[in-house]
């Protein structure tokens, strides 16, 4: 039997054991709090996730914000959410090109963003009610073959490439949603018997149909085809595996007041009915950020549209690129009727 002195003792050291351990445990609780997440976010993306997945980390361990993305081609999550409408849990549609964030726009399903926010991005190419942002841009241009097209005979307006002298030498890429918005972009500025004339042009002039710009692009380094319609940053996709690829973008309609360029962007936009709307807001500062700009820009070679962060070397100045005067966002509700017409004329 234990003394009594004994017992305070045994006491005392048991009571010094266990305020030790709840010390322990006290410190333990602190760190997981502190790194707890600080707020949550649902993303639909439809840019491909081996490219945005790693911003989206980023963004996750600076911010402790949690993002659960839902991947998919645009095409697909656009008339996902439309038809989930109030019941979406999407906080931010990320898109691949401008017409889809319009259609969203229009149908009141996006919300005003702070000005603040997208205050750095040209006008032309963000929402005029603010409801969507360009985050990067990607112009349509002709790559030709080097080889076999000397540079006096190169196109220098988008409608040079339906001159007899092209047939069977143009590539294109009829179902790629970015072939399907600058259709809609030839409807909206020119008409609709203008546009269905461009591309009657084309099938008159045997152009060859492929399943991807990238395709394309390979064809025409390859000599299959002499001239492509494609997006200005597959050029060098290819040059990097093919660094001597005789292949170069030709910027067309620079001279052309009444036509322009077309230039589209894909971009972001915060749902009406996001529930994290502090959340999804500092996403879309984040991605407009210079970093992560400069990551766009150094990964797929597309424009960066703010915070200040310049085009790779071999691409003119956006701010030099005269574009057509048609607002990117009225381009969303004629993306099906441009895809009905190409499949009417058999072009897909």
């Amino acid at each position: 039997m234990l003394t009594r002195r004994a017992a305070i003792l045994v006491a005392a050291v048991l009571s010094a054991t266990l305020v030790g351990c709840g010390d322990d445990n006290n410190d333990t609780d602190a760190s997981q709090r502190a790194k707890a997440k600080t707020g949550s976010l649902t993303v639909y993306s439809g840019r491909n996730e081996n490219l945005i997945r790693p911003l989206l980390d980023k963004f996750e361990k600076d911010t402790r914000i949690e993002v659960d993305v839902k991947y998919g081609d645009t095409a697909e999550l656009l008339p996902t959410v439309i038809e989930e409408g109030e019941r979406s849990p999407a906080d931010v549609f990320i898109s691949q090109d401008a017409g889809s964030l319009g259609e969203l726009a229009e149908k009141g399903l996006l919300a005003p963003l702070p000005l603040d926010v997208i205050n750095d991005v040209d006008e032309r190419f963000r929402d005029d009610q603010r409801r969507w942002v360009g985050l990067s841009g990607r112009a349509r241009v002709v790559v030709v073959n080097t080889d076999r097209v000397p540079a006096a005979e190169r196109p220098s307006k988008i409608d040079d490439v339906l001159a007899p002298k092209w047939k069977g030498r143009i590539g294109f890429a009829p179902t790629n949603a970015s072939f399907v918005a600058f259709v809609s972009a030839l409807r909206n500025q020119r008409g609709e018997p203008a546009a269905r004339k461009f591309l009657e042009g084309l099938k008159a002039n045997g152009a060859r149909a492929f399943d991807s710009n990238l395709l394309v692009v390979q064809a025409v380094a390859r000599g299959e085809v002499d001239l492509g319609l494609v997006n200005h940053y597959y050029l060098y996709s290819v040059k990097k595996e093919t660094p001597n690829a005789p292949i170069e973008n030709v910027f067309t309609d620079q001279d052309a007041a009444d036509q322009g360029m077309f230039v589209n962007v894909a971009g972001v936009g915060v749902l009406r009915t996001a529930k994290h709307v502090p959340e999804a807001t500092r996403l879309v500062r984040y991605l407009l950020s210079e970093s992560a700009q400069t990551y766009f820009r150094d990964k797929t070679s597309e424009y960066p549209l703010a915070a200040g962060v310049t085009a790779i070397a071999e691409l003119p100045p956006l701010n030099s690129l005269r574009t057509p005067p048609v607002p990117l966002g009225r381009l969303g509700g004629g993306l099906d009727a441009s895809v009905t017409l190409i499949k009417d004329l058999g072009l897909s």
